[in-house]
């Protein structure tokens, strides 16, 4: 049996905790925060994350708060003209075996959180912010900011896209903004009038700037995002903004998005970052996963799933290892998630500038290419993501 450390007790560390704990080894979650908890709002969960919660064991507990919507839509959000809808219904979950879904964030974090906290060899260690780490051929000794040191046979970087630990094992300076801000807030769903609900995720897409909403919590609440192309540098996290602060950087909306958006309250703003995809996030016996490993937009709807796939195969390299395997299993796990998850951030991206945020010329030409495309051809184009199973051979 090994002993794992992970820094974080989010999504990611979690479902690290619990595939390592599924696998025989001990684990020890370092978090920060005073609380194991989530903050934010929505999550989209394709059948690779799916996939994934099945064999992390907490798929069914996972559905039942989730929102499993019928379509997913790309409309002008200047003229209100449907420009792309891809169903996700039965033909899709007979296709890719799962369904795709909307969630809250808790509802996602709380099943992991009560899967972990059932395990003997779980230990959730509450307020144990990481300071540093060092490691020799043996083990790995953590410390936090108020002195306590744990020391196990691994350490997992868990921490997410400000990750302490990837700042020591790189040290590849600070994060990249990428000019997106995005302004979040959660609506109930009884001040949604009846016609602009609908079960599906929404993206009304404009010149440098796009709205996206989804109903999350079992339906109880519309989950509201507008992301603006503004050419924002300083990373800001989670800061309160005023109502008519976001309604005036929006102007010229089509009636339905602008009905939205005004019944946005208590708003939040970040300032979207992200980092190139790396060679090397594995030193030794320490190693990173999810936004800590391959920080992403939210463009692709990917960042839990890819951290939940991280999670999964981790835990697979890891079975049976005894201490004297672990730099090479890790390198194997490096190696096994590094070109999908390199991919899935650069999609990102893409998505960001050439499919929700073009203008003039260029916005026709999006228009133009997906307006002929399938049911099929939509399938076709999302299978190696949607479809590919997790395991050490992801």
């Amino acid at each position: 049996m090994l002993h794992a450390i992970v820094a974080g007790g989010g999504i990611g560390g979690l479902a690290t905790a619990l595939a390592l704990a599924n696998n025989g080894h001990r684990v020890t979650v370092l978090e920060r925060q005073d609380v194991f908890t989530e903050v934010g709002a929505g999550i989209q969960i394709a059948p690779n994350g799916f996939h994934a919660l099945n064999l992390l064991g907490v798929g069914a507990a996972v559905r039942e708060r989730a929102v499993l919507v019928d379509e997913l839509r790309l409309l002008d959000a200047l003229t209100g003209e449907r420009l792309v809808v891809m169903p996700v219904g039965e033909r899709y979950r007979a296709r890719f075996g799962e369904p795709y879904a909307v969630v809250h964030r808790r509802d996602l974090h709380g099943p992991l959180l009560r899967a972990c906290q059932n395990i003997a060899d779980v230990d959730l260690v509450k307020g144990a912010a990481v300071r540093e780490f060092t490691q020799d051929a043996d083990r790995v000794t953590v410390t936090t900011t108020d002195g306590r040191t744990f020391t196990g046979d691994l350490l997992v970087g868990a921490d997410g896209i400000r990750s302490t630990v990837r700042a020591q094992l790189l040290d590849d300076g600070p994060l990249r903004p990428c000019g997106h801000t995005i302004y979040r807030t959660l609506v109930p769903m009884e001040r949604v009038p009846q016609r602009l609900r609908r079960n599906a995720v929404t993206l009304w897409a404009g010149p440098g700037w796009h709205i996206v909403h989804y109903p999350v919590a079992g339906g109880e609440q519309l989950n509201l995002a507008a992301v603006l192309d503004d050419g924002a540098t300083e990373a800001v996290a989670g800061r309160p903004t005023a109502h008519e602060t976001v309604l005036s950087r929006f102007p010229d909306l089509d009636p339905t998005p602008g009905e939205l958006l005004r019944l946005g309250e208590d708003w939040r703003e970040w300032v979207l970052c992200d980092r190139d995809p790396v060679d090397v996030w594995t030193r030794d016996r320490v190693t990173l996963m999810g936004d800590a490993a391959h920080p992403m937009l939210q463009y692709a709807a990917q960042g839990a799933c890819q951290a939940l796939e991280d999670a999964v195969v981790l835990g697979d390299v890891l079975a049976n290892a005894p201490a004297g395997d672990v730099t090479d299993r890790l390198a194997k796990y490096e190696e096994s998630r590094r070109e999908r998850a390199g991919r899935v951030q650069l999609l990102a991206r893409e998505m960001g500038t050439e499919l929700y945020h073009p203008a003039g010329e260029q916005a026709r030409a999006r228009d133009a290419m997906l307006r002929p495309l399938t049911e099929d051809d939509l399938h076709d184009k999302v299978s190696w993501l949607h479809a590919t199973p997790v395991g050490a051979g992801a």
